[in-house]
């Protein structure tokens, strides 16, 4: 038996920096270039909707910046505006059509496709990049705090499909990222926030300082204060690029997935809410019911647990959904399907990460459905009786008249 071997070292930059389409920043040409500097470079750009709407011209920009750089940037066609958020991920229709317009415009493995948009997008156009032609080079300008500290960062990209997350993708480098924090000034609040969750999750499995400084600083992330939100993002994204480069698993062949921390219930949730939460809506749910469950189970101190949802809730966050209590036709909670269809997206026996202390995670492969059961409850009884403070702070406040 002849046993092949095939290495392939991969290298991509990620680039911080701010006002990208200024024709003087060379951010975005350096990295077109990187390899072929003499070259002319052949540009394919999709927008996401709401960074479209945003920032009205941004077509515009893109055109007159890769003009100022016309030796070495030729934009092909005007760029493709597509649907921002989960819809992105849940269209076949919105792939092939990419895909024809890849083809008609003669993208090839030479050229490049420009993707700038949130992390859904950056994933549905990924997907479509890696799947023309075996892989054409793609180039992620993330807009937001979730794509630009996690997902826009490292090398996957997916779709939904089948009524399960990211059930169809890829693992597929990109050529480039840049992080432009300018695109972070016109982010809704609650897309702001829910990229904070990501930065937590890290924080808790890799990181004890970070996760201190988090704390010291919660308030002005609350408040979305630009300096401390470009720390967040740049430490975040540090750590994740760290553990993909030493991992020694990025492209997910065995069954650990430590940066998936508190995803097998937020996957689930997503997908119970039809996405009415954001991922990192979901997410922050489930790291707080991951960190009950290692509480309950002796792993993690209680004081650590309180912390940790102390912090969730004065990013802004809410440690509950009422989807969480629907019940399936066995009686038991339908999020704990998230369970199976973790282990299925993995492969192999289930891995879960949990925490034995903050910054330190620890994988298990058997999660106690009864246990998981009073996590929730406990969860909801936090939720509960933080409402009912809220609320008679407010009626206090009323009498006073403040």
């Amino acid at each position: 038996m002849y046993r092949q071997r095939v290495q392939v070292a991969f290298e991509y930059p990620v680039c911080f920096t701010r006002e990208l389409l200024r024709p003087d920043n060379r951010s975005l040409v350096e990295c077109v270039t990187r390899l072929e500097p003499g070259r002319r470079h052949r540009l394919f750009a999709v927008l996401d909707d709401g960074v479209a709407n945003a920032w009205p011209g941004l077509g515009e920009q893109l055109a007159r910046y890769c003009d100022a750089h016309a030796n070495q940037l030729q934009l092909i066609a005007p760029p493709r505006v597509v649907p921002g958020g989960e819809q992105s991920k849940q269209s076949p229709e919105l792939i092939a059509s990419l895909q024809a317009d890849l083809q008609r415009h003669g993208v090839d493995r030479q050229s490049f496709v420009l993707a700038i948009g949130g992390g859904a997008v950056l994933d549905a156009v990924g997907y479509a990049a890696a799947t023309t032609h075996r892989g054409v080079r793609l180039i992620r300008v993330p807009t937001t705090v979730l794509g630009q500290n996690d997902s826009g960062v490292g090398v996957k990209n997916g779709i939904n499909a089948f009524g399960s997350k990211n059930f169809l993708g890829t693992f597929a480098p990109p050529f480039a990222v840049i992080n432009d924090s300018e695109f972070l000034r016109t982010l809704p609040a609650r897309d702001a926030r829910a990229g904070m969750a990501e930065a937590v999750k890290v924080a808790l499995i890799r990181d004890p300082s970070f996760f201190d400084w988090l704390e010291q600083h919660v308030a002005e992330l609350a408040a979305f204060e630009p300096a401390p939100l470009a720390r967040l993002v740049r430490v975040a994204a540090e750590i994740h690029l760290g553990h993909i480069a030493g991992g020694g698993d990025p492209f997910e062949q065995g069954s650990a997935r430590p940066l998936d921390f508190g995803h097998w219930a937020a996957h689930k949730l997503e997908s119970l809410t039809d996405h009415a939460l954001r991922h990192g809506e979901a997410v922050a749910i489930g790291m707080a019911l991951d960190s009950c469950y290692s509480a309950r189970n002796g792993l993690l101190d209680p004081a650590a647990l309180e912390r940790i949802c102390a912090l969730l809730e004065g990013l802004g966050f809410a440690l509950w959904d009422d989807a969480l209590s629907w019940l399936g036709e066995d009686e038991c909670p339908r999020v704990l399907d998230g369970l199976r269809e973790f282990r299925e997206h993995l492969g192999g026996e289930l891995t879960v990460t949990l925490l034995a202390g903050i910054g330190r995670g620890q994988e298990v492969h058997d999660i106690d459905p009864n246990a998981v059961r009073q996590a929730l409850g406990w969860l909801e009884q936090r939720h509960r009786a933080r409402m009912q403070r809220e609320k008679t702070g407010s009626r206090e406040v009323g009498k006073t008249g403040g």
